[in-house]
């Protein structure tokens, strides 16, 4: 299943519209070209339509978000939608601000997200309309953990239902779920979360994957989030000393450029509930 999603991502090359945040926008790009994809970047209102006409899915983030942004979100969103494009929404930050909050909640509202993706507690704010966060990291004590997957698969599996979308919660174990299936994760390594980006980057492949394979939707959405776990931990089997956490940003990146559908076949760590 996972190896058969990257093989057809390598294969078809999809193009993927990216309105992201520019503190981490070029290597959202460079890891979309490595897992076989094309990155555009665009955020202008007068050229998102346009630009994600000739793309194959969008991926929309509000990590750096201003009000210029937003309308080209809906417009780009709009126009994907009236293409059948899948889009996927990472609301960074959701609860942090009031401001993040409401402009998360209007999008889901307007436009129809194949894929949520974010941590817990951004993925809470939505589903409840309102919440608190560490700036753009999770609050520690709503972590998916052993003692609550049960619990934290039954709220995920809810909101997909709900929202009639796969939802993805990543975190030191990664959910996935299009409301019936639910598929747990546990690959990567806690030292990615000292590199800013590993989500934005996710969110990116993850677009690829959704639009290199339109009907394997929840498959393509569980390879992606074992493609950036597994690089994860290969790329940090490569750490030298005196290497930190720049010099694994970009073995990460190298790691999924260099990665097989074997390899992946092989490394990812899943299970199906």
């Amino acid at each position: 299943m996972i190896k058969e999603c990257l093989d057809q991502v390598r294969k078809k090359a999809p193009v993927v519209h990216n309105i992201t945040n520019y503190v981490t926008v070029n290597d959202v790009a460079n890891v979309i070209l490595a897992c076989g994809g094309s990155p555009i970047m665009s955020d202008e209102p007068e050229d998102v339509a346009d630009i994600t006409s000739i793309c194959g899915g969008l991926n929309i983030n509000l990590g750096t978000l201003h009000k210029t942004s937003i309308e080209g979100m809906l417009k780009a969103g709009h126009r994907s939608n009236e293409l059948g494009h899948p889009v996927l929404l990472d609301p960074v930050g959701a609860g942090a601000s009031r401001f993040r909050t409401e402009t998360a909640l209007k999008l889901i509202k307007e436009i129809k997200f194949s894929v949520i993706r974010g941590n817990v507690s951004e993925i809470k704010t939505l589903a409840y309309g309102s919440g608190s966060t560490k700036g753009v990291d999770a609050d520690l004590t709503e972590a998916v953990n052993e003692r609550n997957l049960q619990q934290s698969i039954s709220f995920i599996k809810g909101f997909a239902k709900k929202k009639e979308a796969i939802v993805i919660i990543t975190g030191a174990i990664d959910l996935v779920t299009d409301g019936e299936k639910c598929y747990v994760i546990r690959n990567g390594r806690s030292e990615m979360g000292r590199i800013t980006g590993t989500g934005c980057q996710l969110s990116g492949i993850t677009t690829a994957f959704l639009a290199a394979n339109p009907k394997r939707k929840l498959e393509a959405a569980v390879a992606a989030v074992c493609m950036m776990g597994v690089a994860g931990e290969i790329a940090w089997t490569r750490m030298q000393e005196g290497d930190g956490n720049a010099t694994y940003r970009n073995r990460i990146i190298d790691a999924i450029y260099n990665m097989t559908g074997e390899k992946l076949e092989k490394g990812a760590k899943y299970e199906l509930y």
